[in-house]
């Protein structure tokens, strides 16, 4: 069975089963800068299981793009030799938010794998919470499995380090239930000894989540009024279970990329199987560029642009220990689009962008490894000079966390040289940047977030498209973090009302500013945020007299101050359709920030934009602003969207009705014209088209 069938296997299944198929969100997490990368397929939905955010859904399934590079078994130096362990995966899952629950989830489970599937009984077990001092066992779970058939035999009991799942310290949680697949050659021989041990025979494929439980911050326990579901099924271990083969690397879904390498290489079989670590880490590896470039990240020196830099360059130097010398990867890539193109299109769409990000990087490296040649050359003097035949393991890290020279290379160098290193300096010093990081990537929400959904406030109605000024009631008010029946003269304040013409900051549009004028009383509102999706919290300080809970107010929103954010913002739009048309697709937003006095557009690109390609982009935006190209927001779904060719930006959020802002697209029959800023010739300004979706305010 192909990877590319049993991807839609599953998601038909649920489909079938009223489940709403949900697009892979980026790798990126949107609006979390606390998680490194999306790492499950419940990230997307995390909003959702706090009750934080509706869905128009109550039942999904996801294919989720998901990458890990730290964490047990997930440290890059075990992606190669390890037959299971990946940088980048995918996440299958199906979730009930308040919706079904076990029986349901357990049936589901059962029927997939034993009917779709066809996966033998006698080869799967599965296992639930044997309970604690906190949490009785789920006696509940266990007897469902044996009702839809599971032998009694097959139906293990773990304690919490295997069964029991939370969201973080604080929040929802509660027991799991395993599947794992015995792969071995002697299933007469099974033992349920082999379930969750160090043998390789037993392999976990499929988690069910049960969440039933709020844990508080003392650690108690309470039931969910709405318990939920969350599983995770690791796409590359059912491949490789249906596909009858132990390493991931001999499935279709890496095959075809280590038969591409082995061809670049020109060592045969029987190198790729004296060197196998390496091909399958390139392998890995190409997988993983290929869709962090596609994701919008680029290699850099910080934060997530550094990990795929520590990547793309471990990629590399594997190659340079095979006999690559020269850049490769960009093979290797082309690959992986091929087999991963049609379910992730974004891969298509950027394919020769990323290819050019990674031949560039391809490049740096090799310049880096002569620099970091040099840094080894100082220390090995300092060395010798001390009379030590030790490198310190502090210096072996740093040439390679803060130069990228790879530690075996240095290992092979000090070897060739009668010198050593010191491997337990160099864990320690590892191990303390990784315990950095690890403290640094705390899964965890927003402290206004967490404040303001204790309340349970409905959302605000938006009435700033068309009105700049609007009355509301005054639904909340806090004054120095506490919730207050009023707020005086002076007095820092945030409101929420039911309805609001204030935008709130969102999609790089910065928070509106204005008065709000109660019967006693005004608040002078310095800035508007949504720490919940939907609801607008003003921020500003009360200006005279008092202001009251439940007072009828006047909203007033700073006119000029606004008309020109809406400026700036539809001249983002402009910009954004001009850098793709000058550069290439690929040049999509990857951020923004739109104010009343400036704007700034991020974007991805190889390399810098050459002088005559910013005077293109330019010419372009001012002779479409003087064509005063019409600008036409409209309602529609997201299917109705796609249908028109919409842009969807990368890492934001969108229901199943957008906001589609539409300037052009109307065939003009006398195009605007601007004088070319380099000679005397007159360049007529192409028509005009950009669709994107877009909840911002623009002229």
């Amino acid at each position: 069975m192909k990877s590319s069938d049993i991807r839609q296997t599953f998601l038909q299944f649920f489909a079938r089963n009223g489940h709403e198929i949900v697009a892979s969100s980026p790798l990126v997490p949107a609006n979390d800068p606390t998680l490194l990368f999306t790492n499950a397929g419940m990230v997307q939905f995390k909003d959702t299981f706090l009750g934080l955010e509706q869905r128009p859904y109550k039942t999904a399934t996801t294919s989720q793009k998901s990458m890990r590079v730290s964490g047990k078994h997930n440290d890059l130096e075990n992606v190669g030799p390890s037959p299971r362990h990946h940088t980048f995966f995918e996440m299958l899952g199906n979730f009930s938010f308040g919706d079904y629950f076990k029986r349901e989830a357990i049936q589901y489970a059962w029927d997939l794998l034993t009917k779709d599937l066809k996966l033998p009984v006698d080869r799967l077990w599965f296992s639930v919470f044997e309970g604690d001092e906190n949490v009785p066992a789920d006696e509940e779970a266990a007897r469902l499995w044996e009702e839809v058939g599971a032998p009694r035999e097959r139906i293990l009991r773990f304690s919490a380090k295997d069964n029991f799942w939370s969201m973080g310290d604080v929040g929802p949680c509660g027991p799991c239930s395993e599947i794992h697949f015995y792969q071995g050659d002697h299933p007469e021989s099974q033992v349920p000894e082999g379930v969750n041990s160090e043998d390789d025979d037993y392999m976990e494929i499929w988690n069910l989540v049960f969440m039933q439980y709020n844990r508080d911050a003392e650690g108690n326990l309470t039931p969910l009024p709405r318990p939920s579901i969350d599983t995770g099924m690791g796409f590359e271990r059912i491949v490789s279970v249906l596909q009858g083969v132990r390493n991931n690397y001999e499935t279709d879904l890496f095959v075809p990329i280590i038969d591409r390498l082995i061809e670049l290489v020109g060592g045969g079989r029987e190198h790729y199987q004296a060197n196998r670590a390496a091909y399958h880490a390139i392998a890995d590896h190409s997988r993983a560029c290929s869709f962090l470039i596609a994701d919008g990240m680029r290699p850099g020196n910080e934060g997530r642009n550094y990990v795929l830099r520590r990547i793309l360059r471990r990629a590399a130097y594997q190659g340079q220990t095979l006999g690559l010398t020269k850049p490769f990867l960009a093979e290797t890539a082309d690959v992986v689009i091929g087999i991963m193109g049609d379910a992730y299109p974004e891969l298509t769409t950027k394919a020769d962008y990323i290819k050019q990000v990674i031949t560039g990087e391809e490049e740096r490296f090799g310049r880096t490894l002569q620099g970091g040649l040099e840094q080894l050359e100082l220390i090995v003097g300092r060395m010798q000079a001390a009379g030590q035949t030790i490198m310190a393991g502090e210096d072996a890290f740093r040439l390679h966390d803060t130069f990228g020279f790879p530690p075996d290379l240095t290992a092979k160098i000090l070897h060739e040289r009668g010198l050593g290193v010191d491997d337990a300096g160099y864990l320690t010093a590892r191990e303390a940047q990784q315990q950095r990081a690890r403290e640094a990537r705390q899964f965890k929400r927003g402290s206004q977030a967490e404040f303001w959904a204790e309340f349970d406030l409905p959302t605000t109605e938006f009435t700033g498209y068309n009105n700049l000024q609007s009355s509301g009631s005054v639904l909340a008010i806090a004054v120095e973090g506490a919730t207050e029946d009023q707020a005086t003269e002076g007095e820092e304040v945030q409101l929420v009302l039911d309805r609001s013409p204030f935008y709130g900051e969102s999609g790089g549009q910065v928070g509106d500013t204005g008065v709000i004028v109660g019967p006693q009383g005004s608040v002078r509102i310095t800035d508007v945020q949504k720490p919940i999706p939907g609801l607008y919290v003003h921020y500003g300080v009360v200006e005279r007299g008092i202001i009251r809970k439940n007072d009828a107010a006047e909203l007033v929103v700073d006119a000029g101050r606004r008309r020109d954010i809406m400026r700036n913002h539809t001249a983002t739009h402009l910009l954004h359709r001009a850098l793709r048309d000058v550069l290439g697709e690929h040049a999509e937003q990857a951020g923004s920030l739109v104010a009343p006095e400036r704007l700034r557009f991020d974007f991805g690109h190889p390399t810098s934009v050459t002088a005559e390609d910013l005077r293109e982009i330019e010419r372009r935006v001012n002779a479409w602003v003087r064509a005063d190209t019409e600008v036409s927001p409209a309602e529609m779904s997201m299917a109705a969207a796609k249908q028109l060719g919409a842009t969807a930006l990368f890492g934001e959020k969108y229901g199943d009705v957008v906001r589609v802002v539409t300037v052009g697209c109307a065939v003009a029959a006398e195009p605007a014209v601007l004088p070319d800023t380099v000679g005397t010739e007159t360049k007529p300004a192409p028509v005009f088209c950009s669709r994107e979706l877009c909840g911002g305010t623009h002229v």
